[in-house]
């Protein structure tokens, strides 16, 4: 079992650098991952690539109306 098996996991930034390692290795830990950023096409292939329950989600940090929305889709499908 993984560290973080079961939990859900909201990674912004996660198309590259940093936020993409993070969610990659979350991901490898057990953790369902919602691979958030602007960068659409690059952060679905990081979903697509991690795979299981990974999926992509279009979010700008600065928005809170996108905020609001990741985490309402997030609730809504992971029921938590």
């Amino acid at each position: 079992m993984g560290r973080v098996e079961d939990k859900v996991a909201i990674v912004t930034g996660a198309a590259r650098g940093t936020g993409e390692a993070t969610a990659r290795l979350l991901a490898r830990e057990g953790a369902r991952v919602v691979v958030a950023d602007i960068l659409e096409e690059r952060a679905q292939l990081v979903a697509k690539e991690i795979g299981g329950g990974a999926r992509f989600e279009r979010l700008d940090v600065t928005s809170e109306d996108d905020w609001r929305r990741v985490v309402e889709a997030t609730e809504a499908r992971e029921g938590r």
